[in-house]
């Protein structure tokens, strides 16, 4: 099943990046806001998978040598995965086509000089992020035993936004760092006040002004200085 979610996300950011990679700037992020929320509410207007109420899961998917009802052996699942999207995400930046695509995103017009429509790569990773992030939400709901709409809501994105912004934008660890630090802020803070968003909110305005690049940022500036 988790490769079936990850090939169901992959199909259709290729039909919803086809569309909405024709835009730019707020553009795309209002038409793929719009993708998103048409999803929300399918899932909600389905009642043979709970609609609103959502959908329990009472097997979880196996893996084989591996029992997945027990805790450590789901993180190291779940921690595999993770290392697995890391290598291949790595790998991609480090070829040819990560450097057309880190130039389709600052200067498409001079890629296309060189001969590369960057049209299809941008294409091509809008679609591996749905797959990774597809199969990142396979096991999130196996983990829970429960799959919701909210799962789909746009607060759930904005929550994915927040862990790249802290750990730090165009770094391949970046986002796991922010994760991180999110999950802590919310464990911690979180237990001794219910008001802990506001903190959050202030760390998030540190960062922008004070450390654009984000926690990697600061650390490797520190390293730098060091």
């Amino acid at each position: 099943i988790w490769g079936v979610a990850a090939l169901v996300c992959g199909l259709a950011a290729a039909a919803i990046g086809a569309l909405s990679l024709r835009t730019s700037g707020v553009y795309f992020i209002m038409i793929t806001l719009a993708f998103a929320q048409m999803i929300y509410w399918f899932a909600i207007s389905w009642p043979a998978y709970g609609g609103e109420d959502g959908l329990s899961i009472y097997v979880r998917n196996g893996f084989p040598g591996l029992d997945t009802y027990d805790a450590l052996s789901f993180f190291a699942i779940a921690f595999g995965a993770l290392l697995v999207a890391l290598a291949v995400s790595g790998r991609l930046l480090g070829a040819r086509f990560g450097a057309a695509l880190t130039m389709a995103r600052l200067n498409p017009v001079r890629l296309a000089t060189a001969g590369i429509d960057p049209f299809p790569v941008r294409l091509t990773g809008f679609v591996i992020s749905a797959v990774i992030t597809g199969w990142a939400g396979a096991l999130y709901a196996d983990l829970n035993g429960f799959v919701s709409p909210t799962m789909l809501s746009w607060h759930l994105s904005g929550e994915l936004i927040v862990f790249v912004i802290l750990g730090g934008v165009g770094r391949l660890v970046g986002p796991v760092a922010g994760a991180a630090a999110y999950v802590l802020l919310e464990t911690f803070v979180g237990g001794a006040t219910e008001r802990w968003p506001l903190i959050l909110g202030l760390a998030l305005l540190g960062v922008v002004l004070f450390a654009r690049g984000g926690i990697m940022g600061a650390l490797a500036g520190r390293a730098r200085h060091d």
